[in-house]
């Protein structure tokens, strides 16, 4: 039977303390006991259904990560302040001093600065590759790699990751396979191509209304438990930790996430086709111009579509800057990094959320200066939005 993320949400189910439909927020950062020993046992971990401490876990963050773990088709999860605080939870937890990771050169920002900057001082190196070439991502693998971290949908670039070739080399090669979904949530499932550990920054589709920062960690029972020990996790040690507060406000956005997926694909893949058709460098996975087009339709949970990002090319920074002001200008959209709000949101990656990378770097892997990024909203009449954006970039001479 076909895998069905949406109505695994769905089934989630959670009254609240006193009936309410909604779960009741556990506005506690600690907990009482009524016996010692039980304080002790749960500390040690051995005392289901009982809290200590926030740090630790409390009844709202799990009640979020069982809807998200069900959601990925994972045993369970474990959620963070902030998507950063996930991923380096999870390399840190993989990986020690001397060992290797093998990852995509076009990540997120912060990520690429975290592999690139912040790890060598633990003498943990990064090898950097085109992940959409996996003979080259094998071809990277030395006897000390951890493992093959990657993006589904790569950011800014929209590369798309052969996650099933790269479970499959991964197994080969006894290393974890790290994947980050948060450009596609629902339309595609890690997990269920081989995924090991699947990541995502809340912050963006999955919450929705750009009121809160968040992550999780999606994996084994075993791994998460690593992450949660009080001696050695990652997640337990760093101190990530989610605020129950934003832990329930995630949980209620999350109900509507499916339909929102599919209008944000529906009308990014309508700006697509038409900012192609006038000759526009666009990048789409949707379009079949895209080189993963195939690919993409392959692993994908067709009903969520393609995603609500998309790039273009203007073919200078000028030009992007004064295309995106007038756009803004215009109420098509905000100027603004981040994804996945209800409104259009655009930047120029080079110069804000992958400036981290350096220009030459960013050059090598086809990063230019006139690249905007698009997380395109949730827009009723998305052709009444193209007409006035086709205006703006007519008066600029972009067409």
């Amino acid at each position: 039977m076909a895998f069905k993320p949406a109505n695994n949400i769905q089934d989630v189910q959670h009254f609240g303390e006193f009936g309410g439909v909604n779960p009741s927020i556990s506005d506690s950062s600690t907990y009482t006991f009524m016996s010692a020993k039980t304080m002790f046992d749960t500390f040690e971990g051995n005392t289901d259904g009982c809290y200590l401490y926030s740090r630790h876990a409390s009844p709202s963050n799990l009640n979020l990560s069982e809807a998200l773990a069900a959601m990925e088709g994972t045993e369970t999860a474990n959620v963070y302040a902030s998507g950063m605080g996930a991923i380096t939870s999870t390399i840190l937890q993989h990986c020690k001093a001397g060992e290797h990771i093998v990852s995509s050169r076009t990540i997120y920002g912060g990520t690429y600065a975290f592999l690139k900057n912040f790890t060598p001082k633990f003498n943990i190196e990064t090898t950097f590759v085109d992940i959409t070439k996996v003979d080259r991502v094998e071809a990277a693998i030395t006897p000390n790699t951890k493992i093959i971290y990657c993006e589904s949908v790569s950011n800014p670039l929209l590369e798309i990751a052969d996650i099933k070739n790269l479970a499959k080399l991964a197994k080969k090669h006894n290393l974890q396979l790290v994947v980050d979904n948060t450009f596609s949530p629902l339309s595609i499932s890690p997990a269920k191509l081989g995924a090991d550990v699947v990541i995502h920054s809340l912050t963006k589709f999955i919450n929705g209304s750009s009121d809160t920062v968040a992550g999780v960690v999606c994996g084994t029972q075993d791994f998460i438990n690593q992450l949660r020990d009080v001696n050695n996790g990652a997640a337990m040690l760093l101190g990530a930790t989610m605020d129950s507060m934003r832990s329930a406000s995630v949980l209620k956005n999350m109900r509507t996430l499916h339909i929102r997926m599919e209008q944000h694909s529906k009308n990014a893949l309508y700006l697509a086709e038409k900012f192609e058709a006038n000759g526009l460098k666009t990048v789409y996975p949707g379009l079949a111009s895209h080189p993963s087009h195939k690919l993409y339709k392959s692993i994908m949970n067709s009903q969520y579509g393609f995603g609500g990002m998309l790039t273009i090319d203007v073919g200078s920074l000028d030009k992007a800057n004064a295309l995106m002001e007038l756009m803004q200008h215009k109420n098509l959209g905000y100027l603004a990094v981040s994804l996945g709000f209800y409104k259009t949101l655009f930047s120029s990656p080079g110069s804000s959320t992958s400036s981290e990378i350096p220009e030459a770097e960013q050059k090598e892997m086809g990063m230019s200066n006139g690249l905007i990024r698009f997380s395109v909203g949730l827009d009723a009449d998305i052709n009444r939005t193209y007409q006035t954006m086709n205006e703006c970039m007519l008066e600029l001479h972009i067409l």
